[in-house]
């Protein structure tokens, strides 16, 4: 059984299974600090039977500032999936999903327009597994990942998939097609 939770800090020293993975991006502690520090409803572990860390999903709600909105690339009042891991073993069992379901209320809760998160564009899988679960397409950001382990190239493109929340109602902050609207990294404010 899978039991969902807000994290703590001694989660921390315990999430070593799930950050193994390649296509897990790993960050110092400080940086999960602060999420953990300004949106803890939107820090979820989940464990298993034996409180096991097996997965997690963080985040953030936030918009760009107004100076920015002028811009095509503004993002108004959104939830943002920084990260969303699961231990391969666990992997396939909808852990994922559950996860990112509460983390998607929580926005909700919060009047996000929308849900977004960044994967890369060889991640099939997980594109797959995000489709299944309402998510589109919105823009393809070019060479989002500085490197590229699926060739020779210096980075990756990411694909800004995104989610509507409740909020929006006519559908206005996801688009049809999004692979072939690219956007250089440069275009995406990181405040």
């Amino acid at each position: 059984m899978t039991a969902l939770r807000q994290c703590r800090m001694t989660d921390l020293l315990r999430m070593s299974l799930c950050n193994l993975d390649p296509l897990t991006e790993n960050y110092d502690v400080q940086f999960y600090i602060e999420y953990m520090a300004r949106w803890p409803s939107l820090f979820t572990i989940a464990e298993n039977s034996d409180g096991q860390i097996i997965g997690y999903i963080m985040g953030k709600v936030e918009e760009d500032p107004a100076y920015l909105s002028f811009s095509d690339n503004h993002l108004p009042w959104h939830g943002h999936v920084t990260a969303l891991t699961v231990a391969p073993q666990y992997r396939r069992l909808g852990i994922a999903k559950l996860l990112t379901e509460a983390f998607e209320r929580a926005c909700d809760n919060q009047n996000a327009w929308f849900v977004d998160l960044f994967v890369r564009a060889s991640n099939d899988k997980a594109i797959t597994m995000y489709r299944k679960m309402g998510y589109s397409v919105f823009r393809r950001v070019v060479d989002y990942y500085s490197d590229n382990p699926t060739s020779k190239s210096a980075g990756e493109d990411a694909f800004d998939m995104r989610k509507p929340m409740k909020r929006d109602k006519k559908r206005k902050h996801i688009r049809e097609n999004g692979e072939e609207c690219r956007i250089n990294p440069e275009d995406i404010y990181h405040g």
